[in-house]
C-alpha cells in the first residue's frame, strides 16, 4: 500500500509525536510543515527531514493529500476549512472546532467534496481502552447500566491564557478524552444535564510572550454532567481544575453482571480491571490489543488506510462533532436549568482487530 503525503500545520509541542508516528506507522509520509512562527517550522523540518513552508504554500501543494491540523483550538475550524477548500483530507487535533456551527461547516464541506475529516483524540484506539471495549462487547459485565468519569485536579499557575477563554476550561481541554472513550464504548448520547461554575473567577495566566498576568476566567472551570446514552445506560462526568485532591476513578462502567474499570483515557495502555458478580476482588486483565505505548498518530494513520481501502475510519469527524455537541450541551443545560437534547449522533467506531502488527492498521 502506498504512503500518503502529509502536511503538518502547527509545529508546537504536540507536533513532535506526529512526526515520530510517521516513522513507525507505515502509511504516513510527512513531506512539509508550516507554522505561524517560521522558525518553529524550520526547526521541525530540519529535525525530521521534511521541508518548511508557509501555510499557503502547504495548502497549494498538490502532492499533499492530508493536512494534520495541529494549531491552537481557536483556529482548528478555520484551518480545516481552508484545507478542505484546497481538496485535502484533514485530521484535526481536538476539539474539531470551538463552535458547533464552525464544526458543522467543516463536515458539510468535506461531504460536498468527498473528503475525509478525522479528529483526535485517538487514545481510545490504544491497547488499554480497546481491551476494555472487547470485554464489554464480549459480555463480561453483562448489559451496561451506568458509567462515571472523573477528571479533577488543580491547574498550576500560570497556564496559557487561552485555557481560561471561551473554548477552553477542563471540559474542552480534557473532556474529549473521557467523552470519546465513553462514546467509543457505549455509543452516542441522547440528552444531557449539566452544572457549570467558576469558583475562582480570577486566575494567573501565561501570555503568548511568556509574561504572566491575572485575568478574569471566561469559561467554567468546574463542570458536572449527566448523560443518557442511546443504548439505555446513564452516565456522569466531572471535570474540574479547582480541586486539590480526590480518590475517584477515572472511568468505570457498571453492568448487570459486574464492573469494568478503564485506564486513563489520555494514555494508550492499561491497567484494565474487572470485578464480576460473586468475585471477592477486581482482577487486572492482560491487554488483548497492541499499541499500548505512546501511539498518538493512530487516528490519522487509520484514516489514511481507510482512504486507501474505502472503509470507514475510526477517529472520524462525526464522532468528534458529537463529543463537541455534548460538551456545549453541558454548558447550555447549566445556563437554562433544563435537559439538553442532542441533535447529533455518531456510530460506534469498529473495534480494532486482535493481533495487528505494530505499524499496521490496514484491517
Amino acid at each position: 500500500m502506498k504512503r500518503m503525503k502529509i502536511g503538518v500545520i502547527g509545529c508546537g509541542a504536540i507536533s513532535g509525536i506526529y512526526f515520530t508516528a510517521s516513522k513507525v506507522l507505515g502509511i504516513l509520509d510527512i513531506v512539509a510543515c508550516a507554522d505561524i512562527v517560521r522558525e518553529r517550522a524550520e526547526a521541525k523540518a530540519k529535525e525530521h527531514g521534511c521541508r518548511a513552508c508557509t501555510v499557503e504554500e502547504l495548502l497549494a501543494d498538490p502532492e499533499i493529500e492530508i493536512v494534520a491540523n495541529l494549531t491552537i483550538p481557536a483556529v482548528h475550524g478555520e484551518i480545516a476549512l481552508k484545507a478542505l477548500a484546497h481538496g485535502k483530507h484533514v485530521y484535526n487535533e481536538k476539539p474539531l472546532a470551538v463552535t458547533r456551527d464552525e464544526a458543522k461547516r467543516v463536515l458539510d464541506l468535506a461531504k460536498s467534496k468527498g473528503l475525509r475529516v478525522g479528529c483526535a483524540p485517538d487514545t481510545f484506539m490504544g491497547g488499554g481502552i480497546q481491551t476494555a471495549i472487547k470485554l464489554l462487547n464480549d459480555g463480561w459485565i453483562g448489559t451496561p447500566v451506568a458509567a462515571t468519569a472523573f477528571l479533577a485536579n488543580r491547574w498550576k499557575e500560570a497556564i496559557p491564557e487561552f485555557l481560561y477563554k471561551k473554548g477552553g476550561g477542563p471540559m474542552f481541554d480534557m473532556g474529549p478524552y473521557y467523552l470519546t472513550a465513553l462514546v467509543a464504548a457505549l455509543g452516542p448520547v441522547r440528552r444531557v444535564a449539566g452544572s457549570a461554575t467558576v469558583p475562582m473567577p480570577e486566575r494567573l495566566a501565561k501570555l503568548p510572550d511568556k509574561t504572566e498576568r491575572m485575568m478574569m476566567v471566561e469559561t467554567p472551570t468546574t463542570i458536572m454532567g449527566v448523560m443518557e446514552f442511546a443504548c439505555g445506560a446513564s452516565g456522569m462526568i466531572i471535570t474540574s481544575v479547582d480541586i486539590y485532591h480526590h480518590t475517584l476513578p477515572m472511568i468505570e462502567i457498571y453492568g448487570t453482571e459486574g464492573t469494568l474499570k478503564l485506564p486513563d483515557p489520555n494514555t494508550f495502555d492499561g491497567p484494565v480491571f474487572v470485578k464480576r458478580l460473586g468475585a471477592k476482588q477486581a482482577s487486572e486483565i492482560p491487554l488483548t490489543h497492541g499499541y499500548a505505548m505512546q501511539s498518538r498518530g493512530l487516528g490519522i494513520a487509520d484514516m489514511a488506510y481507510a482512504i486507501c481501502s474505502g472503509r470507514a475510519h475510526r477517529a472520524c469527524g462525526e464522532q468528534a462533532f458529537h463529543v463537541l455537541d455534548i460538551m456545549h450541551s453541558f454548558h447550555e443545560s447549566s445556563e437554562t436549568g433544563k435537559y439538553s437534547v442532542l441533535t447529533s449522533t455518531t456510530r460506534k467506531p469498529a473495534p480494532l482487530p486482535l493481533g495487528l502488527e505494530h505499524g499496521h492498521l490496514d484491517e
